[in-house]
């Protein structure tokens, strides 16, 4: 089944005022938030938000936030193997999924994904490796899905990201920037 999806997407771990200033309304919203004990009061918070602006809502790794924000889909991170959102309930949940490898890719095919981020695209600090545009293009044209491009996406490379076969981008610092988020957030291909 073809669905339309967000061209951006922003991954959060607490509620920043600024990107829900924003009048684009192709943008997608991944709460990713593991160890914060206030994480639920955030989440709800982001998706009343969320329901104003019409952006699609992404819950990362847990179902029973998901459930309890009717968000619009999940987020299932690289590190995450296992099979338990395969199967969801609802058939209009959206299964989003992160990669690095061909190998990951696979796993995610068949975790159900039907959107896969594939990173690091640019040099990121915490990662000694990335793809760069070849190698990035290779994955995503031989994998017939839905890509797209995370990982040291900066205002100053973001029209290269015109190079690549994606549906979208993602970013996480860069959104976190004052200036950028604004920028960024009026992307037009």
């Amino acid at each position: 089944m073809h669905r339309c999806f967000p061209k951006i997407f922003i991954f959060l771990d607490h509620y920043i005022n600024e990107i829900f200033n924003n009048n684009n309304k192709n943008i997608g919203i991944i709460y990713r938030n593991y160890k914060d004990r206030n994480r639920e009061k955030e989440l709800i918070k982001i998706a009343k938000e969320c329901k104003k602006k019409r952006y699609l809502l992404f819950v990362s790794n847990d179902i029973k936030l998901f459930y309890k924000v009717k968000a619009d889909g999940i987020y299932i991170p690289s590190f995450n193997k296992s099979q338990k959102f395969a199967n969801l309930e609802n058939k209009k949940t959206l299964i989003l999924g992160s990669a690095h490898n061909q190998k990951e890719i696979h796993k995610k095919i068949t975790q159900n994904c039907e959107l896969i981020f594939l990173s690091p695209l640019f040099y990121v600090a915490k990662s000694k490796k990335y793809l760069d545009l070849y190698k990035f293009n290779n994955i995503a044209i031989r994998n017939k899905k839905n890509i797209i491009a995370l990982g040291g996406i900066t205002e100053n490379n973001l029209r290269k990201l015109k190079l690549l076969h994606i549906k979208g981008f993602a970013g996480i610092r860069m959104f976190k920037k004052k200036p950028a988020i604004l920028k960024a957030g009026f992307y037009k291909e």
